[in-house]
């Protein structure tokens, strides 16, 4: 017993006052349904990666500034690393591993190959999600939009030239 007349086991809030404890969260990802039993704190990134096996978002700088976890919630890029898995219930989640259709590449899946737009490939599916996102946003209609709207989507390799080569071989092909 410690001074005060608690022991060590009674310390702190008790067990109840601590939080909810795990949750079970249904999430709708490229098209298919995964029950999980999650923390309400773990984040999306974390929920795809360790629960669901889907590596394709990178945990980069896990603070929202690199862009390496960029999937799409209902069709809008997001950030993985900065959104609560729980909240994605009931929204249909997108990954890079959901773009392909038929066993055949998604066109900026395939451009970014053909215009060699990786070297290490680490920011590549956050860049692919993000890209893609872009053209169906309407934006990017010349380098410096593309610059503008991509910059959330950062490349340690300086890539960019060949990034912007991919979504113009996209953007004017489709």
């Amino acid at each position: 017993m410690s001074s005060s007349g608690s022991t060590l086991t009674e310390r702190g809030p008790a067990l109840e006052e601590r939080g909810p404890g795990p949750v079970n969260v249904t999430l709708s990802v490229n098209g298919a349904e995964h029950s999980v039993r999650i923390e309400p704190r773990v984040s999306l990134l974390d929920a795809l990666r360790e629960r669901l096996d889907l590596t394709g978002a990178k945990k980069g700088c896990d603070q929202g500034t690199c862009g390496a976890c960029t999937v799409w919630v209902d069709g809008r890029r997001v950030l993985a690393c900065l959104t609560l898995a729980m909240t994605c219930e009931e929204h249909e989640v997108t990954t890079v591993e959901g773009l392909a259709r038929d066993g055949e590449l998604h066109s900026m899946q395939q451009a970014f190959i053909e215009e060699d737009a990786f070297q290490c490939g680490f920011c590549t599916p956050g860049q692919i999600m993000s890209a893609v996102a872009l053209l169906g946003e309407g934006h990017g209609d010349d380098d410096d939009g593309i610059k503008e709207w991509m910059s959330g989507n950062l490349c340690r390799c300086a890539a960019y030239p060949h990034i912007r080569a991919a979504f113009r071989a996209v953007r004017d092909r489709d």
